[in-house]
């Protein structure tokens, strides 16, 4: 069996010195700094935030102030990651009986969320809620876990939909006042 080897043709002097290739790449550069920029100077300029953007999930408490969070731990069970841990705590407070539960501590820890926005999807009370918070960032590991308090503050009150202390506490004022008749 033969081996037949093949002639290639000699290069020319522009394909020797590379010039085609240097003037293509030089084109290339000259039409991108002719275009206008695309960079955002951030911090000053913010990006637009699209429509459907998950964010940061956050505590909420009712236009009251009153804690929404009542300690049902769903959020905790169907957390991916395992990102969140609550732990449940009681509260007494005789003006809402129907109210038994409030978390001692909630903790989210944003290094190991996925943002999959299933915590709020499942929280009864609405007490979870994702914000369009995109830059959360920290010097230290400890700070990116956020605790209760951080969480409200980041999440603020939102309007109740569901008025769910006024309601229960209305038809606990119903109730008592069908029976004494």
């Amino acid at each position: 069996m033969a081996i037949k080897v093949l002639d290639r043709k000699p290069l020319s002097l522009a394909e020797r010195t590379y010039l085609p290739q240097i003037i293509s790449g030089l084109g290339i550069t000259l039409r991108n700094m002719l275009k206008p920029p695309v960079t955002l100077q951030y911090p000053e300029e913010k990006p637009v935030i699209p429509k459907g953007y998950r964010g940061v999930p956050t505590l909420v408490k009712d236009p009251n102030g009153r804690e929404k969070c009542v300690s049902c731990q769903l959020c905790e069970f169907v957390c991916p990651p395992k990102a969140i841990r609550i732990t449940p705590g009681e509260i007494a407070d005789p003006e809402n009986p129907h109210v038994e539960k409030a978390p001692k501590d909630f903790e989210l820890n944003m290094l190991r969320c996925i943002y999959c926005g299933l915590c709020e999807e499942v929280c009864p009370e609405e007490a979870i809620v994702l914000q369009d918070l995109y830059s959360l960032n920290s010097e230290a590991r400890e700070e990116i876990v956020l605790h209760k308090d951080k969480l409200y503050e980041l999440g603020g009150t939102l309007p109740d939909k569901h008025f769910k202390w006024d309601k229960k506490k209305k038809a606990a004022e119903d109730a008592a006042s069908g029976d004494s008749h």
